[in-house]
């Protein structure tokens, strides 16, 4: 087994922040394994790992496993030394992860909604209250871009992962039209090689 091992999905947009930040990093001792996640039970060698089943998880050779996504990253900037959580402006790189993975905890609950629920049971006020927390992201990241460093940093990453999860999965939603700041942005991202090589599937 190489050093550090992902488990995780594909179409995961927390699974594909730690892959993006690795292959940003230029980390050569990290291998991915695809495993099976969901609410209904998924796999077994993931839950022995995260007893929560969820991903993505980092299996470290001789060492405990380690979750969730930021704890991961962390991790892994520390032990590469990407600068990646650069100590000038960490708790704003932080703030702004932590709004990220906020979004897309809602876009996953609405998946999660019209996906494992009957259609009978779907419930839309709930789910108009989900797409109501992605709005407000989106439309405080839009504020936010201008004042992101040029360097790239762990939370526009994670915005980067959550912004693609939104048109993988809700791609009926427009949400470039009254935000040109975040667009252009999420343009820029978009043609990084790490973030072209995690595109999402599944």
């Amino acid at each position: 087994m190489a050093q550090f091992q992902v488990l995780g999905s594909a179409a995961s947009p927390f699974v594909r922040k730690v892959l993006v930040m690795v292959k940003e990093a230029g980390m050569t001792d990290v291998m991915f394994e695809t495993v099976k996640a969901s609410p209904m039970g998924g796999d077994a060698h993931l839950n022995a790992a995260n007893p929560s089943g969820r991903i993505p998880v980092l299996l470290r050779e001789g060492d405990s496993p380690i979750f969730d996504s930021r704890v991961i990253t962390r991790f892994l900037d520390q032990h590469a030394q990407a600068g990646l959580y650069p100590e000038s402006r960490l708790w704003e790189v932080l703030t702004t992860e932590a709004a990220a993975d906020g979004m897309i905890e809602a876009v996953v609950a609405m998946v999660y909604e019209k996906r494992f629920r009957p259609e009978t049971h779907w419930y839309e006020p709930w789910y108009e209250g989900q797409w109501a927390k992605v709005e407000r992201a989106l439309d405080y990241f839009e504020t936010q871009v201008p004042s992101f460093d040029q360097a790239l940093d762990m939370g526009q990453i994670a915005v980067g992962a959550g912004l693609g999860y939104l048109d993988f999965r809700q791609g009926q939603f427009d949400w470039r039209a009254t935000r040109p700041n975040l667009t252009a942005f999420f343009d820029r991202l978009s043609a990084r090689p790490s973030f072209k090589d995690t595109f999402p599937v599944g």
